[in-house]
């Protein structure tokens, strides 16, 4: 094999790997808590409705007692 047909894969390696690290280092210094407004399919979860409780939703309001 031609040297420098080597040299040129083994640049190419040394990029996909420069390049792979790169992501990985991104990824990691991103595992903080994130701030900021959630992305749309995590606000759409939350907007589902679980599963409702009994409670005063729906029944009318008691009749206010009028002093005289």
């Amino acid at each position: 094999m031609d040297v420098t047909k080597m040299l040129a894969e083994l640049r190419q390696e040394r990029q996909a790997i420069e390049e792979a690290i790169l992501t990985l280092d991104r990824l990691a210094r991103g595992q903080g808590k994130r701030r900021g407004r959630p992305p749309a399919w995590m606000a759409a979860l939350k907007e589902k409705p679980a599963v409702k409780k009994p409670g005063r939703r729906g029944r009318p309001p008691k009749a206010a007692k009028e002093s005289d």
